[in-house]
């Protein structure tokens, strides 16, 4: 097992990355991504090695993040500086009202839901995310792009809808 210290510099990026895109507050993510290295040093005798790092600590700061909104329920809106169009790489996507696409993508199922969110937001690399969920970057390309074109099929139902 790799030092502390070479570890946060390995994957605090990663890991500030993958809280940036579930809270779209830079100022958070930053406390998140520090409560979640120290909660990594705190429980490494329990790492054993039968996932990445990466996708390990990402647990850690999904859980970290899971309790940070149970106890502040009221911060979990939207912030009004989310940019939805970076890595959107859609223009269906890239065009729309950021409340109406979230709006959306909570209506997606999972793993979509997450990936998208993890890419559209985070701006996280396919091998980043491939990462976090413990599978290939080809498999996060597949999902993101089935996820895409569900997301784009309800968009357009509720088009032709009105």
């Amino acid at each position: 097992m790799p030092q502390t210290e070479e570890i946060y510099r390995k994957y605090a990026v990663t890991v500030y990355k993958y809280l940036l895109s579930r809270t779209r507050d830079n100022d958070l993510a930053e406390e998140l991504t520090q409560e979640t290295f120290y909660q990594a040093v705190r429980t490494i005798d329990r790492y054993d090695e039968s996932c990445t790092v990466s996708t390990w600590l990402c647990g850690i700061a999904r859980n970290v993040l899971l309790e940070y909104r149970r106890k502040h329920p009221q911060e979990a809106e939207i912030p009004e500086d989310s940019h939805t169009e970076e890595g959107a790489g859609d223009t269906v996507l890239a065009s729309m009202n950021r409340v109406d696409l979230m709006r959306k993508l909570h209506l997606l199922a999972e793993p979509w839901r997450e990936i998208l969110m993890l890419r559209i937001y985070g701006t996280l690399s396919f091998r980043e995310i491939g990462e976090i969920f413990g599978r290939s970057e080809n498999w996060a390309r597949v999902n993101y792009y089935r996820g895409k074109e569900k997301l784009k099929k309800e968009l357009e139902h509720d088009i032709y809808s009105m």
